[in-house]
């Protein structure tokens, strides 16, 4: 059974910093770019970060570029989403998920972890 498994949520104040992980099991995803995605209440979700398991190239939403950082433990199977200088606008539920790279389409999905940055 695959899983994507979050964690890292919470509550910070803005200009905090917190880390999120997402651990994957279940299935090789060499042949995966790991994406991070958010949204917030009566918002769509949206992009904001990505990172190719097999290369490690990444790539950022403007709103994030420069304050976050995708990367990734091949070790562990996981992926990291550090997040600094954080903003109340990046109060979302964050979402790890598993795009296959020969299709372009998202396989699999995490459950969620909720980030609240207050003011």
């Amino acid at each position: 059974q695959v899983q994507l498994v979050e964690s890292g949520g919470g509550l910070v104040q803005a200009g905090s910093s917190l880390r999120l992980s997402c651990t994957a099991s279940g299935r090789t995803f060499s042949s995966y770019a790991m994406v991070w995605f958010r949204q917030a209440p009566g918002k769509e979700r949206e992009f904001v970060a990505r990172i190719t398991w097999s290369t490690g190239i990444t790539y950022y939403a403007d709103s994030v570029k420069g304050r976050f950082t995708i990367s990734r433990d091949n070790a562990k199977n996981t992926v990291y989403l550090q997040m600094n200088s954080l903003k109340p606008e990046d109060t979302a539920v964050y979402y790890c998920a598993a795009r296959a790279i020969s299709t372009g389409r998202i396989d699999y999905w995490g459950q969620g972890t909720q980030v609240t940055v207050s003011s």
